[in-house]
Formats: C-alpha cells, structure tokens, sequence
C-alpha cells in the first residue's frame, strides 16, 4: 500500500516548469521584405511621421542599411542626405516655413530623379523615403525624418556599404 501511495503522491507533484522563449522580431522569419514592412508601417501612422517610435525606426533602419549596403553607394544617399541637411540649415535660420514645407514635398520628385539614374539599386530606399516625405506635417516630423536617413546611412556603411 505505501508503494501504491508514493506513486499517487508522486503523480500530484507539480511537473518541472517549461521555460517559454519568445524569438525576437529578428528572429522571426517574416515572408515580406523590410521595404514593404517599413512602408507599411509608415503609411498606417495616423497622424504624422514622428509616431513612427524609435525602437522600431533603429531595428527598420538597420535591416534597411544591410539590405542597401549589397546594392547601394554611399555617395547615392549622402547625395540625398546634403539636401535635406540644406533644409535643416534653412529651417534654423526661417522656422518651418510654407516655402519649407514645398521644398520638403520637392525632396520627392528629386528622390525619383536619383532612382532613376541608378536602376535597381535606390528602389527600397525611394520607397520609403517616399512614404515617410507624404507624412511630414511639422517639425517634428522632420525631425524624425532626419534621424531616419541618417540612421539607414549609418547602418548601410556599418554593413559595408560602398563609398563608390
């Protein structure tokens, strides 16, 4: 009978606690590209570009920055990123001005001109700009603009991106 009993007793003992991992988002294999999902992201911000929080502008920005790195010249960016900086330059000296704001708005048609001179290799990186460009409203969002090309640039040339 005590052997009966020590097998129910040991039956009643709480089994040994599952450890539970949960993959982070890089670790999740995601059937669309990161270019897809960023502008999916952006395009569902319900107010300006500046909702798009941090943590995910830096983890988008480098997944973004490895990808381009394989195809993309560095000088192709920082081409782009010159005029915005010209922008950022005028913005301290004029506030956020309507004649700003419409060159802001023109950083897209000149976005479209420098995909078009390299065939292929900007296409991820005009999507997104894109996207982010249509939801830039205050300065704010400019701002977080700012931080999200200078963020891919920084990772695109963490990832060996080309100068050349």
């Amino acid at each position: 009978m005590n052997q009966k009993s020590d097998k129910l007793n040991s039956n009643l003992q709480p089994s040994p606690k599952k450890q539970i991992t949960i993959p982070t988002s890089s670790e999740v294999q995601i059937d669309e590209n990161i270019t897809t999902r960023m502008v999916k992201k952006i395009n569902k911000l319900t107010g300006g570009l500046n909702e798009y929080k941090t943590r995910d502008l830096v983890e988008d920005s480098e997944e973004l920055g490895r990808e381009l790195a394989k195809k993309l010249k560095t000088t192709q960016i920082r081409k782009f990123l010159d005029t915005v900086n010209r922008l950022k330059a005028q913005l301290a000296d004029k506030g956020f001005t309507e004649e700003i704001k419409s060159e802001i708005i023109l950083l897209r048609p000149k976005l479209a001109y420098a995909a078009a001179r390299q065939p292929g290799s900007m296409d991820s990186l005009q999507q997104v700009l894109e996207a982010a460009i249509k939801k830039i409203e205050y300065l704010d969002d400019f701002n977080r603009f700012v931080q999200l090309i200078e963020s891919i640039i920084a990772y695109h040339k963490a990832s060996g991106g080309r100068e050349q």
